[in-house]
């Protein structure tokens, strides 16, 4: 009988010399990464993927309209940043792994099997990034704005995408005795079957703490213009790079180390630098992310004491008009008018009197 996935099971290993052993905990792999629903496969790679992507929307949804925002904005530009993201990670794949659909004996046809693995995050939040400008162009909203609230979700979207990878029994890391070990049985690249480190479980659990990061630095320090999406991209940046080195997948090196690795050097310090400089150009929150929408319970307060502020100083206004030299209606000095008055009382007077003695 197949072991259930997710359970956790005792293997024996031997170790050193002496052939003694001992009892260790693994995590088992599923005799399967796809059901058939009748004639539909349903492939846990791919299901791993939609819900991600429900569960970003759904929090950057709650985000977006605690920002202000509109509901169902965020739906709306996902429905373009998400084919996009989607073909930017594929691209990026087998651009950097072009040797698995090009090479001798390969079928380029498998560069569309996208349900059987390969997606590069690099590429997904490049090209998704450009599908939301668009959308956010659209909408009349600042892409900024709309980063930092779905800054989080993204980050969970990956924490549970990365579990497709346990699905297709890809992408685990060096050979161990650690009681978490990923027992493989089946392995595509034609590594023998045994026990690996588990990085997609490092990875999944790592992004779970950057959006519980982003999340408590926003609230905390009221990220705004970008900053809480650069914040994102640079911690899951640090998590990636070492993560990156347990893995033993074949992958391209330079100068001693993976692809990957350079790609996360160079986009941390992408983030790094727009963080500190979106902070000292456009320091605080934007205070409109969404034109027309309501005012968040927050700001509402504010904005009623900034009502109540105005009417104060209107009647401070009024005070001050009634006591002011200068008449609110004409403009006039009332002293001046009266000066006048009381000269031209003393010359109808000074008229009167001669016509009177005549």
């Amino acid at each position: 009988m197949e072991p259930l996935p997710g359970a956790a099971h005792i293997r024996r290993v031997r170790q050193g010399s002496v052939g003694t052993a001992m009892e260790i905990a693994y995590i088992p792999s599923p005799s399967r990464g796809v059901l058939h629903l009748g004639p539909i496969p349903l492939r846990g790679y791919a299901f791993c993927i939609i819900i991600g992507v429900f569960v970003a929307v759904w929090l950057g949804n709650k985000r977006w309209l605690a920002r202000g925002g509109r509901p169902g904005t965020v739906a709306d530009i996902a429905v373009w940043a998400v084919p996009f993201g989607l073909v930017g990670g594929r691209l990026y794949h087998v651009i950097t792994d072009y040797e698995l659909y090009f090479s001798e004996g390969r079928d380029w046809v498998d560069a569309f099997k996208i349900w059987e693995g390969g997606l590069g995050i690099w590429g997904a939040i490049a090209l998704g990034a450009l599908g939301a400008w668009i959308g956010c162009r659209r909408r009349g909203i600042p892409l900024p704005a709309w980063a930092d609230a779905l800054a989080p979700g993204i980050a969970l979207a990956q924490a549970i995408g990365r579990w497709g990878n346990w699905f297709n029994q890809e992408l685990y890391g060096r050979e161990t005795t650690v009681p978490w070990a990923l027992h493989i049985t089946s392995s595509t690249d034609g590594r023998v079957p045994g026990y690996y480190h588990p990085t997609f479980l490092y990875e999944s659990l790592w992004c779970v703490g950057v959006a519980l990061l982003v999340i408590w630095a926003d609230r905390r320090f009221t990220l705004g213009h970008g900053r809480a999406f650069a914040l994102y991209v640079a911690t899951y940046c640090v998590g990636r790079f070492w993560i990156e080195y347990l893995r033993v997948d074949d992958a391209h090196h330079i100068l001693g180390m993976r692809l990957n690795n350079w790609t996360a050097i160079f986009v941390f310090i992408l983030a790094v630098v727009y963080f500190v400089l979106s902070a000292k150009k456009r320091p605080g929150r934007e205070e409109v992310v969404e034109p027309g929408a309501d005012v968040p319970d927050g700001s509402a307060a504010d904005g009623a004491e900034g009502d109540k502020g105005d009417g104060a100083s209107a009647e401070v206004k009024a005070e001050s008009d009634t006591d002011s030299d200068t008449d609110p209606r004409t403009g006039a000095d009332p002293d001046g008018r009266a000066d006048s008055e009381a000269q031209d009382k003393t010359e109808d007077k000074a008229g009167a009197e001669p016509t009177k003695k005549s």
